[in-house]
């Protein structure tokens, strides 16, 4: 009773094996068992048991070496039946290898495939300010990074060619988060959904960000807001950065209004500031209690230049030259 228990237990479980761990044992014993009978056969044309496994398997490959040959009626319609049974199996296990690879590589481009790794950036939605945005980064940056890029509307992954993982779905469910590897992420960017309304859009954002918090409250979270009112609400589902397009957009049409061609040169400095950074810095004890001129004259020697001063919260750029520098200020800079 035992041993039908433990039979029917195992043919279960090699029936819910993948197809080709299942063909591949099965062309194992097929040779096998094929070696070691034309052993017993033919003891002088194959002196050894792996003598026969070898003839097998050359066989079954339909490579044929002829190193090995049997001689007898009995060997060769043992060796015919082989290339019935053998070669057969050897060729399903070969197609089904190839339809696995392919269908691997389809789930991959149509973003099923769970991402595993860690330390890497996640991107939700996709529109023509991602691509920019992923273009500057592989400018200036020279270490590779690890990109996930979260979308619905895409039925295929846009930058397949670029090292960025594509994940299909609605990020603002648990199980599509975590098939980004939410957990793990070092940033994760959500960009405003152009597809809606801005009031849907900025809605559609902050429950995005509420489920990427819920999930991972320590990670670094950019998110886009396109209306100056649901600013507030952004800051208290957790957003760590707040990007205003609308706003950064009028300031820029504002100044076109006021100084034709603002626009232009506008967009020449930032292109400009490729090989630099423009970040905050710490600031050095040696600098507390210094002049904010006395403080940029330094940093220049250093090819630093300082263009304002961040101060609880709040960015003073091009503050007085005689504004004091505080202990818990910070340097806006722009930095090779």
């Amino acid at each position: 009773m035992k041993t039908m228990k433990s039979r029917t237990s195992f043919l279960f479980t090699f029936i819910h094996w993948p197809v080709i761990a299942r063909i591949l044992c099965i062309i194992f014993l097929i040779n096998l068992s094929f070696g070691m009978i034309i052993h017993f056969i033919e003891p002088t044309e194959f002196p050894t048991i792996f003598d026969g496994v070898w003839w097998a398997i050359v066989t079954t490959a339909t490579l044929g070496y002829g190193d090995y040959v049997p001689v007898t009626v009995t060997g060769r319609s043992l060796g015919i039946l082989l290339i019935f049974f053998g070669t057969g199996f050897v060729t399903t296990y070969f197609v089904a290898l190839a339809a696995t690879a392919i269908s691997t590589q389809n789930a991959y481009l149509e973003g099923k495939v769970d991402y595993k790794g860690e330390g890497h950036i996640i991107i939700v939605g996709w529109n023509e300010r991602v691509r920019e945005s992923l273009m500057h980064i592989k400018a200036l940056i020279s270490k590779p990074i690890s990109i996930v890029l979260i979308d619905q509307s895409l039925e295929h992954n846009p930058l397949h060619d670029q090292n960025v993982h594509f994940i299909k779905g609605n990020p603002i469910y648990d199980q599509i988060l975590q098939k980004a590897n939410i957990r793990d992420a070092a940033l994760v960017v959500v960009t405003s959904d152009q597809s809606k309304d801005e009031v849907q859009a900025d809605m559609n954002t902050i429950l995005t960000l509420l489920a990427v918090k819920g999930l991972n409250p320590d990670v670094y979270t950019l998110v886009e807001i396109l209306t100056s009112t649901q600013v507030q609400n952004a800051k208290r589902a957790g957003a760590d950065e707040i990007i205003q397009t609308n706003m950064l957009s009028s300031y820029v049409m504002y100044n076109s209004m006021v100084s034709h061609g603002m626009a232009n040169t506008l967009l020449q400095m930032l292109d400009q500031l490729k090989g630099s950074k423009l970040k905050y810095l710490i600031v050095e004890e040696l600098y507390i209690g210094n002049t904010f001129e006395s403080v940029s004259n330094k940093l220049l020697q250093d090819k630093i230049l300082l263009l304002g001063i961040k101060r609880k919260g709040d960015t003073m750029i091009n503050p007085p030259l005689y504004t004091l520098v505080q202990a818990d200020d910070e340097f806006l800079v722009i930095k090779d």
